[in-house]
C-alpha cells in the first residue's frame, strides 16, 4: 500500500470496528456510502468529490464508539436521555478524527450529517446555508437507510414508503435539491442493488433463530459457518440455484467465533477504490 491507501485503510477499519458492536447494523456504512455515491454522482459532482462524500458516508457513525452497548443494542425505543446519549455521536466521531492526515475529506459529513435545512438539526442546529454539500447528501442516504433496515425495536419498512417520507420532508429534514435526485433514483430503481445488501451482489439475511440481520460475506463458501450477532446463533450457508442461504444449526458460537472481525477483502476493495479517485489530494504530512 502507498501512504495514502494506508491513511485511508486506518479509517475504514476503524469505522468496521465501530459498526460490529450493533449487531443490527451489519452493511448500514457500505450501503450509505455506495447511496452517497450513487446520489453524488447523479448530481454531476466531479468523480474526487463523489469519492470524497461516499467517505464521509462510510464514516459518519464513528462517534457512537462513545455510546454505551445498553444503548446501541436497546430492544425499545431510547427514553430522552438515551437520544441525548445519542446526539453526541458527531461531535465524538469529529474528536476522533482530530489530527488524522485526511480528516478535511470526512469531517464534514461525520461532524454535520443530523444537521437540518429548517435549522432543528444536531448538534449546532445550523442553519440550511452552512451545511455543507457532503452533510446534506450523507443525511439524507443515512436516514433512508435506517428507514429501510431492521432495528431491535422495529422491522424495516419498504423502500418506497421510506422515499414517500423523504418527500413529505423535503426542506425541513431534507434538502430538497438532493431529496429529489435521490427521489429519482429511488424510482428509477437505481438504489435497488444497494438496498438489502451488505456487499455488491451480497443481500442481507435474516437470522432464523431471532431475526437480526446477518451477514454472509462474499468469500464463505457452502459449509462454511455464520454467526448472528444479536443471539450468537450459529448457522451453516447452503447454495441452492447458486444463491447462498442460511440454516440454523442448533448450536451457539463461542466467544472467539462471536467477536467483531474486519471483512479485510471489502476494506481493500474500498480503500483502493477511494484512494484512485482521491490520488490528487495533498496530504497533510506532505505540506
Amino acid at each position: 500500500m502507498n501512504e495514502l491507501e494506508h491513511l485511508l485503510n486506518s479509517l475504514f477499519i476503524m469505522a468496521t470496528m465501530v459498526e460490529a458492536r450493533d449487531p443490527y447494523t451489519g452493511g448500514h456504512l457500505w450501503r450509505v456510502s455506495q447511496y452517497c455515491r450513487v446520489l453524488a454522482g447523479r448530481g454531476g459532482l466531479p468523480p474526487s468529490q463523489v469519492a470524497r462524500i461516499s467517505l464521509g458516508g462510510f464514516l459518519h457513525d464513528l462517534g457512537k464508539i462513545a455510546v454505551p452497548d445498553a444503548i446501541l443494542n436497546k430492544p425499545d425505543r431510547l427514553t430522552d436521555g438515551e437520544y441525548e446519549i445519542i446526539k453526541t455521536h458527531p461531535e465524538v466521531g469529529r474528536r476522533l478524527l482530530t489530527d488524522h492526515p485526511l480528516a478535511e475529506l470526512a469531517e464534514s459529513a461525520v461532524f454535520a450529517h443530523h444537521e437540518r435545512p429548517d435549522g432543528t438539526g444536531y448538534p449546532l442546529r445550523l442553519p440550511h446555508e452552512r451545511i455543507s454539500t457532503d452533510a446534506r447528501i450523507v443525511g439524507i442516504c443515512d436516514a433512508f437507510d435506517a428507514m429501510t433496515s431492521t432495528r431491535p425495536y422495529r422491522k424495516g419498512m419498504p423502500a418506497q414508503k421510506a422515499l414517500d417520507i423523504i418527500k413529505d420532508n423535503l426542506g425541513t429534514q431534507f434538502d430538497s435539491e438532493w431529496g429529489l435526485l435521490f427521489l429519482e433514483l429511488g424510482a428509477a430503481g437505481k438504489l435497488d442493488h444497494i438496498a438489502g445488501h451488505s456487499e455488491p451482489g451480497i443481500p442481507m439475511h435474516d437470522c432464523p433463530m431471532c431475526s437480526a440481520p446477518m451477514v454472509v460475506r462474499r468469500s464463505q463458501r457452502e459449509g462454511d459457518h455464520a454467526y448472528c450477532r444479536g443471539c450468537g446463533a450459529e448457522t451453516e450457508i447452503r447454495l441452492t440455484d447458486g444463491n447462498a442461504v442460511i440454516e440454523a444449526t442448533g448450536r451457539r458460537g463461542t466467544p472467539a467465533q462471536l467477536e467483531p472481525e474486519v471483512d479485510v477483502d471489502l476494506v481493500r476493495e474500498l480503500v483502493k477504490e477511494s484512494a484512485t479517485l482521491l490520488a490528487e489530494f495533498s496530504l497533510r504530512s506532505r505540506a
